[in-house]
This record gives C-alpha cells, sequence and structure tokens, in this order.
C-alpha cells in the first residue's frame, strides 16, 4: 500500500523533468517530508486549462486533495479510505473506472514509508497484549536518486452544500495506484533488513518509469485493455530501502531529518 510519502522536490523543478506546458505559481506547495492522506499534493496530469478556448489537452503541475472522493459520492467522508487504488481491479471498480479511462495522473515523490513490526512487539501482540506494538519505519526510494514516479487517478465531486461561485464548491481529489510488492532483490539493500520490497510489504505504488509517462497521462487513450498494459511494474532492482527514524511514524513531523539514513533500525524486525 502507500500510506505516507515524502515529496521535497522544487515544483519548477518538477515541471523541468516532466515537461510540464505551463503551470501557475498558485497552485506550488512547500517541499512535504511527511506526506499524509487528506493533504494536498502535487500532480501532472494533461486536461484544457481553466477558461481557454483552446480545448486542446495541456500538461499541467496542480494541486490536488489525497484521498478520491467518487463523482456519485454524497459526501467526501471517506476519502481518507481511497488514498490506494489496486492495479489489478483499478478499471472495474465504481470508484475508479471511470476516471482509470480518463483522469490519470502522475504523483512525484522521493519515495514512500512502510513499517515493519519488531521481533519482540510482534511476540507480544500475538500473546494478546493490549500494547500497539511498535514498528520500524523503512523508506523506499529509486536507487540512482530519480523521481518516483507514482501512477495515479484524478476525479471531480461538485459539492452540493455551496453555490457555484464558491471557491470551495469543486474538489479535485487522486488515488495512488498500487501493485504487488517486488520480490526480486533491492539495488541496493541496508546492510542489515529487507531484502526485497515484499519483505517489508505485500503492497506498494507502482511506479511508472519515463517511457509509460506520455501514454499514462494521454487523455485521448480510454481503452481499458491497453491502459491495463502501462500497469506492468517496472524492472526489479530499481529500489533502495532503508530505515529511518520513527518520529516519522507521527504526521505532525516534517522536515528532511525524516528520511536520513540510520546505521541500524531502532525497532528489532523480522530479519
Amino acid at each position: 500500500m502507500c500510506g505516507r510519502y515524502a515529496a521535497s522536490r522544487r515544483p519548477e523543478d518538477l515541471a523541468g523533468l516532466f515537461r510540464v506546458e505551463g503551470w501557475e505559481p498558485s497552485e506550488a506547495l512547500a517541499p512535504d517530508w511527511n506526506v499524509a492522506p487528506t493533504k494536498e499534493v502535487l500532480a501532472v496530469l494533461e486536461r484544457p486549462l481553466k477558461d481557454a478556448d483552446d480545448r486542446r489537452p495541456v500538461r499541467q503541475l496542480r494541486r490536488l486533495r489525497w484521498g478520491l472522493v467518487p463523482s456519485f459520492a454524497r459526501n467526501p467522508e471517506g476519502a481518507a479510505r481511497m488514498i490506494n487504488a489496486r492495479a489489478e481491479t483499478v478499471h472495474e471498480k465504481p470508484s475508479f473506472r471511470r476516471p482509470f479511462r480518463s483522469r490519470r495522473c502522475i504523483l512525484p515523490a522521493d519515495g514512500y514509508y512502510e513499517w515493519v513490526t519488531g521481533t519482540e512487539e510482534r511476540e507480544l501482540e500475538v500473546k494478546g497484549r493490549k500494547k500497539r506494538p511498535r514498528k520500524q519505519p523503512y523508506f523506499v526510494t529509486p536507487a540512482d536518486g530519480s523521481v518516483f514516479a507514482m501512477a495515479g487517478l484524478y476525479e471531480f465531486w461538485r459539492d452540493p452544500t455551496l453555490p457555484d461561485d464558491h471557491p470551495r464548491s469543486w474538489w479535485v481529489t487522486c488515488s495512488v495506484i498500487t501493485t504487488e510488492a517486488e520480490t526480486g532483490p533491492l539495488g541496493v539493500a541496508p546492510a542489515e533488513g529487507p531484502r526485497s520490497l515484499s519483505d517489508i510489504h505485500p503492497r506498494m505504488p507502482l511506479m511508472l518509469t519515463e517511457d509509460r509517462w506520455d501514454a499514462w497521462l494521454d487523455p485521448s487513450r480510454t481503452d481499458p485493455d491497453e491502459l491495463r498494459g502501462l500497469l506492468a511494474p517496472p524492472p526489479t532492482g530499481l529500489m533502495r530501502a532503508y530505515p529511518v527514524g520513527t518520529a516519522v511514524s507521527n504526521v505532525r513531523n516534517n522536515g528532511p531529518e525524516l528520511v536520513e539514513e540510520l546505521a541500524a533500525p531502532e525497532v528489532g524486525t523480522l530479519f
């Protein structure tokens, strides 16, 4: 799954990397090393510009809210539960099948966080102790330092409680598409700990390699079978994972220190 990630790259750098044709400074967001559900995030997408006579799709950098609200939803209360869409079923689930056909995006990240329960904590849990087990967070990021381009979907939702001219009458929300975690060896593995991404968690965000960006963002591609072909996992060995401090577990903490590599896990793990 993807429940937290880091996104610290400058908007102007993302615009150049993804060949964005235009973006408004008002769409910019400050670096965020602890992106949590319901936060605003930056996304790359293609659609006509607002209020433009030319209806040609334009590649843009836009602010979206993480946690998809389906267009048919009565209210946005379930957004926090819609942060992920499974690659295996995204084409058929009612909440995702329409945006999958025409409203796809890329969510740029430095990497994502995942937590592993420590051995001692797991034993306490098995014995029925009520104390919440401590978990060791790992940061997963491209081994070569490139951007982690997560496949995403976005959707529009009209708030029926607000008038048409209200600035918040429309919500634009998104989900991260996830896939089965890689079982092959990591490109760079920690000295001690997981040897593959599947050792950390059975799911992972679907990373799109650069050769798929144009096809994924193209709103004229609407055939579900063709689009599903773009959801194939990337080659193995592109990622690295390393332990980070447990401070990231608190969503109120934020800063570059959250992605600093630890020499050894703070919490004993199952490896």
